[in-house]
């Protein structure tokens, strides 16, 4: 199934914005919404507490960190955690994970720096700590390179999907080896430099250990204005989707599904933070409806996720 979802930033400053626009897109069909994950910033709510706090005031849409900030929550904790939540909200959670990318923020708060090589390393091995302290089974002992279990009981609930934003092709490769799907760096869609040298390094990494490429879904972040006439050009002369009227919405994202395979879609402001209510309407009610309808049915009938 194709996903559709918005992000936003979590300050204290937008929690009556935030609480309004997420029981809106609950309201209005969405599938997700994502915070960023930016422990070292005081004007910003925690990611998690806000998760469980919106998922607790919806029925229908599921909520992720876009993406966790893994150095700043170690892997047995952030396993407790998204196993929690999905319990709690009836398996509405999609974990979203990332190697850590400003170092200098991240040693600020205590925690030794890694070596990109090592962040890497770290980043993969949390991955697979967190499957083993997921969905039930004998008590755990793990002794790699950056974390450590000794007889620690898995919770019995599974854990969600993990979805990476892998940039570098280390990380790519372990998206390919441990991950559910991969979110491309913001703005890098179907037609990016970035996604078209990335994506093959994610495939045959999987394909290496012995699974199928296809499971894993790209979900894209996606801005754009939402306009009420049609633009002459969709994209900038650096080839970068602006935006359009809804039909070319339609048109742009019903063909990155059948012709590239996208998994869904996180629609953000053209200037990188959450889309405002009237355009998240519109994206809700006009374009993600349509795009739905045109492909869905297809992929149902090809058997794709």
């Amino acid at each position: 199934m194709v996903v559709f979802g918005f992000g936003m930033h979590s300050g204290f400053a937008d929690l009556t914005e935030l609480t309004r626009m997420v029981r809106q897109a609950d309201d209005d069909g969405l599938d997700l919404f994502s915070l960023s994950d930016h422990p070292y910033l005081g004007a910003r709510l925690d990611a998690y507490a806000s998760l469980g706090f919106l998922l607790g005031s919806t029925r229908r849409i599921a909520g992720f960190a876009n993406v966790t900030n893994v150095p700043l929550r170690p892997a047995p904790m952030l396993a407790r955690t998204v196993t929690s939540l999905s319990a709690l909200s009836g398996g509405r959670v999609v974990l979203g994970v990332g190697a850590g990318g400003l170092w200098e923020r991240i040693t600020a708060m205590g925690v030794p720096r890694l070596s990109p090589a090592d962040a890497v390393a770290a980043f993969e091995e949390a991955v697979l700590v967190i499957r083993m302290l997921s969905g039930g089974g004998a008590p755990v002992t793990f002794h790699g390179t950056f974390h450590s279990l000794d007889e620690i009981e898995p919770s019995t609930v599974s854990a969600p999907e993990i979805w990476t934003g892998s940039v570098g092709p280390r990380s790519l490769a372990a998206t390919g080896r441990v991950a559910d799907g991969w979110i491309p760096g913001h703005a890098a869609d179907w037609r990016s430099p970035r996604f078209l040298s990335s994506r093959p390094i994610i495939d045959e990494a999987a394909a290496a250990a012995g699974r199928d490429p296809r499971s894993i879904r790209t979900v894209f972040n996606f801005p754009g204005r939402i306009t009420d006439r049609p633009l002459t050009r969709t994209r900038n002369p650096e080839g970068r989707w602006i935006g359009g009227s809804a039909d070319q919405w339609i048109e742009e994202l019903t063909g990155a599904v059948l012709d590239h395979h996208a998994s869904g879609f996180m629609l953000f402001s053209p200037q990188g933070g959450a889309a405002d209510e009237l355009s998240l309407r519109r994206w809700a009610n006009e374009i993600v409806p349509a795009v739905r309808a045109a492909v869905n049915p297809l992929r149902t009938s090809r058997g794709e996720g």
